[in-house]
Protein backbone atom coordinates (compact mmCIF):
# COMPACT_ATOMS: atom_id res chain seq x y z
CA UNK A 1 0.00 0.00 0.00
CA UNK A 2 1.46 3.46 -0.92
CA UNK A 3 1.03 5.81 1.92
CA UNK A 4 0.74 9.52 2.08
CA UNK A 5 3.46 11.93 1.89
CA UNK A 6 3.54 14.16 4.89
CA UNK A 7 5.20 17.29 6.36
CA UNK A 8 6.96 16.24 9.51
CA UNK A 9 6.53 18.41 12.32
CA UNK A 10 3.45 20.00 10.76
CA UNK A 11 1.09 18.27 13.26
CA UNK A 12 -0.71 16.24 10.14
CA UNK A 13 -2.24 13.49 12.28
CA UNK A 14 0.36 11.35 14.12
CA UNK A 15 3.55 12.87 12.28
CA UNK A 16 3.53 9.79 10.75
CA UNK A 17 1.76 8.29 7.12
CA UNK A 18 -1.72 8.36 6.88
CA UNK A 19 -2.74 4.70 5.02
CA UNK A 20 -5.50 5.77 2.75
CA UNK A 21 -7.83 3.26 1.01
CA UNK A 22 -6.47 2.23 -1.81
CA UNK A 23 -6.72 4.81 -4.65
CA UNK A 24 -8.87 4.93 -7.71
CA UNK A 25 -8.82 6.56 -10.95
CA UNK A 26 -11.63 7.18 -12.57
CA UNK A 27 -12.82 3.59 -11.45
CA UNK A 28 -10.24 1.72 -11.97
CA UNK A 29 -7.82 0.36 -9.16
CA UNK A 30 -4.30 2.14 -8.99
CA UNK A 31 -1.11 2.10 -7.56
CA UNK A 32 1.71 4.10 -6.75
CA UNK A 33 5.04 4.48 -8.02
CA UNK A 34 7.75 7.05 -8.00
CA UNK A 35 9.57 9.17 -5.66
CA UNK A 36 8.43 10.40 -2.55
CA UNK A 37 10.13 13.53 -0.73
CA UNK A 38 9.26 14.73 3.26
CA UNK A 39 10.61 17.82 5.37
CA UNK A 40 11.52 17.05 8.89
CA UNK A 41 10.94 19.89 11.28
CA UNK A 42 14.81 21.59 10.33
CA UNK A 43 13.90 22.15 7.09
CA UNK A 44 15.69 19.40 5.60
CA UNK A 45 14.47 17.53 2.30
CA UNK A 46 15.57 13.67 2.61
CA UNK A 47 14.17 11.27 -0.64
CA UNK A 48 12.38 8.25 0.50
CA UNK A 49 12.00 4.82 -1.81
CA UNK A 50 8.64 5.07 -2.57
CA UNK A 51 6.57 8.51 -3.90
CA UNK A 52 4.51 10.81 -4.39
CA UNK A 53 1.23 9.57 -4.96
CA UNK A 54 2.14 9.37 -9.04
CA UNK A 55 -0.81 6.92 -10.34
CA UNK A 56 -0.27 3.30 -12.36
CA UNK A 57 -3.42 2.02 -13.67
CA UNK A 58 -3.55 -1.61 -13.83
CA UNK A 59 -4.96 -1.01 -17.34
CA UNK A 60 -2.93 -0.27 -20.00
CA UNK A 61 -3.89 2.88 -20.84
CA UNK A 62 -4.37 4.56 -17.42
CA UNK A 63 -5.94 7.84 -18.81
CA UNK A 64 -8.66 6.24 -20.27
CA UNK A 65 -10.33 6.71 -17.03
CA UNK A 66 -9.78 10.20 -17.47
CA UNK A 67 -12.12 10.55 -20.98
CA UNK A 68 -15.73 9.47 -21.00
CA UNK A 69 -17.45 7.52 -23.61
CA UNK A 70 -18.44 10.71 -25.85
CA UNK A 71 -15.17 11.85 -24.99
CA UNK A 72 -15.60 14.49 -22.88
CA UNK A 73 -12.76 15.49 -20.06
CA UNK A 74 -13.62 13.59 -16.69
CA UNK A 75 -12.64 15.65 -13.34
CA UNK A 76 -9.80 14.34 -12.24
CA UNK A 77 -9.44 11.82 -9.24
CA UNK A 78 -7.87 13.10 -6.37
CA UNK A 79 -5.45 11.09 -6.25
CA UNK A 80 -4.23 13.14 -9.75
CA UNK A 81 -4.45 16.42 -8.14
CA UNK A 82 -1.71 14.31 -5.51
CA UNK A 83 0.46 13.58 -8.48
CA UNK A 84 0.34 16.63 -9.85
CA UNK A 85 1.36 18.33 -6.99
CA UNK A 86 3.99 15.47 -5.90
CA UNK A 87 5.47 16.23 -9.15
CA UNK A 88 5.66 20.65 -8.44
CA UNK A 89 7.41 19.75 -5.19
CA UNK A 90 9.96 17.69 -6.87
CA UNK A 91 10.76 20.61 -9.32
CA UNK A 92 10.80 22.72 -6.56
CA UNK A 93 12.88 20.52 -4.71
CA UNK A 94 15.37 20.17 -7.91
CA UNK A 95 15.23 23.93 -8.49
CA UNK A 96 16.08 24.08 -4.29
CA UNK A 97 18.92 22.03 -5.13
CA UNK A 98 20.47 24.38 -7.79
CA UNK A 99 20.06 28.10 -6.03
CA UNK A 100 22.00 25.96 -3.17
CA UNK A 101 24.25 24.95 -5.70
CA UNK A 102 24.97 27.95 -6.97
CA UNK A 103 24.96 29.90 -3.48
CA UNK A 104 27.92 27.91 -2.77
CA UNK A 105 29.78 29.55 -5.56
CA UNK A 106 28.75 33.01 -4.46
CA UNK A 107 26.12 33.14 -7.68
CA UNK A 108 22.18 33.74 -7.69
CA UNK A 109 20.34 31.10 -9.51
CA UNK A 110 19.69 33.06 -12.30
CA UNK A 111 23.32 33.85 -12.70
CA UNK A 112 24.05 30.40 -13.66
CA UNK A 113 21.46 29.77 -15.72
CA UNK A 114 22.77 32.70 -17.91
CA UNK A 115 26.36 30.84 -17.92
CA UNK A 116 24.23 27.23 -18.46
CA UNK A 117 22.39 29.32 -21.50
CA UNK A 118 26.10 30.76 -23.15
CA UNK A 119 28.17 27.81 -22.78
CA UNK A 120 25.43 25.51 -24.38
CA UNK A 121 24.61 27.62 -27.13
CA UNK A 122 24.60 25.56 -29.97
CA UNK A 123 27.72 25.18 -32.17
CA UNK A 124 29.02 28.41 -30.84
CA UNK A 125 31.27 30.19 -27.67
CA UNK A 126 28.98 32.92 -27.37
CA UNK A 127 25.33 34.29 -27.41
CA UNK A 128 24.51 38.17 -27.88
CA UNK A 129 22.58 39.61 -24.70
CA UNK A 130 18.79 39.68 -26.77
CA UNK A 131 19.90 36.16 -27.40
CA UNK A 132 20.49 35.31 -23.37
CA UNK A 133 17.21 37.38 -22.72
CA UNK A 134 14.73 35.55 -25.09
CA UNK A 135 16.99 32.53 -23.42
CA UNK A 136 15.98 33.16 -20.08
CA UNK A 137 13.02 34.26 -20.72
CA UNK A 138 13.71 37.87 -19.68
CA UNK A 139 13.56 41.34 -20.63
CA UNK A 140 16.73 42.97 -22.39
CA UNK A 141 17.12 45.51 -20.05
CA UNK A 142 17.30 42.59 -17.35
CA UNK A 143 19.79 40.56 -19.39
CA UNK A 144 21.45 43.58 -19.63
CA UNK A 145 22.06 44.00 -16.22
CA UNK A 146 22.70 40.31 -15.19
CA UNK A 147 25.64 40.24 -18.08
CA UNK A 148 27.00 43.34 -15.78
CA UNK A 149 27.06 41.93 -12.47
CA UNK A 150 28.45 38.38 -14.35
CA UNK A 151 31.15 40.44 -15.96
CA UNK A 152 32.06 42.35 -12.70
CA UNK A 153 32.70 38.60 -10.88
CA UNK A 154 34.92 37.94 -13.85
CA UNK A 155 32.46 35.63 -15.11
CA UNK A 156 31.55 36.73 -18.62
CA UNK A 157 32.92 39.52 -21.03
CA UNK A 158 31.47 41.33 -23.88
CA UNK A 159 32.60 41.86 -27.43
CA UNK A 160 31.49 43.55 -30.49
CA UNK A 161 30.09 41.31 -32.95
CA UNK A 162 32.54 40.78 -36.08
CA UNK A 163 29.31 40.58 -38.64
CA UNK A 164 26.96 43.22 -37.12
CA UNK A 165 29.19 45.70 -35.18
CA UNK A 166 25.71 46.58 -33.53
CA UNK A 167 25.21 43.44 -31.52
CA UNK A 168 27.47 42.29 -28.55
CA UNK A 169 28.83 39.14 -27.96
CA UNK A 170 28.99 37.81 -24.40
CA UNK A 171 31.07 34.54 -24.00
CA UNK A 172 32.90 32.81 -20.55
CA UNK A 173 36.47 33.46 -19.20
CA UNK A 174 38.05 30.85 -17.97
CA UNK A 175 37.21 31.54 -14.16
CA UNK A 176 33.73 31.52 -16.09
CA UNK A 177 34.24 28.14 -17.43
CA UNK A 178 35.58 26.62 -13.97
CA UNK A 179 32.61 27.86 -12.32
CA UNK A 180 30.17 27.06 -14.69
CA UNK A 181 31.42 23.27 -14.82
CA UNK A 182 31.76 22.97 -11.03
CA UNK A 183 27.87 24.16 -10.98
CA UNK A 184 27.36 21.97 -14.37
CA UNK A 185 28.75 18.70 -13.12
CA UNK A 186 26.87 18.80 -9.51
CA UNK A 187 23.60 19.74 -11.32
CA UNK A 188 24.11 16.32 -13.83
CA UNK A 189 24.55 14.52 -10.83
CA UNK A 190 21.41 15.30 -8.84
CA UNK A 191 19.53 14.77 -12.15
CA UNK A 192 21.00 11.38 -13.10
CA UNK A 193 20.51 10.40 -8.91
CA UNK A 194 16.19 11.67 -9.09
CA UNK A 195 16.13 10.84 -12.86
CA UNK A 196 14.95 7.26 -12.76
CA UNK A 197 12.06 8.40 -10.52
CA UNK A 198 11.61 11.93 -12.35
CA UNK A 199 10.55 9.42 -15.70
CA UNK A 200 7.82 8.27 -13.68
CA UNK A 201 6.01 11.33 -13.57
CA UNK A 202 6.30 12.30 -17.19
CA UNK A 203 5.97 8.55 -18.20
CA UNK A 204 2.05 8.59 -16.18
CA UNK A 205 1.61 12.19 -17.72
CA UNK A 206 2.50 11.28 -20.95
CA UNK A 207 0.29 8.42 -21.71
CA UNK A 208 -2.36 8.81 -24.26
CA UNK A 209 -6.18 8.00 -23.41
CA UNK A 210 -7.83 5.38 -26.63
CA UNK A 211 -10.76 6.15 -28.68
CA UNK A 212 -13.69 6.43 -27.15
CA UNK A 213 -14.42 2.88 -29.75
CA UNK A 214 -11.46 1.26 -27.95
CA UNK A 215 -12.47 2.29 -24.62
CA UNK A 216 -15.77 0.46 -25.36
CA UNK A 217 -13.74 -2.80 -26.37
Amino acid sequence: MCRRPILQGARHRDDAYAEPAPARAGGMEAQCIGVRYVVNPNGIVATLKRSAMLLRSNERHPSAAWTSRDGARRPLAPAEYEALAAFRYALRHFLSFSETAAAEVGLASQQYQALLAIRGASGRDSVTINELAKLLLIKHNSAVGLVDRLESEGLVRRSVAPEDRRKVNVRLTRKGVRVFERLATAHRDELRRIGPELAEFFVYFSQQAPSAKQHDR
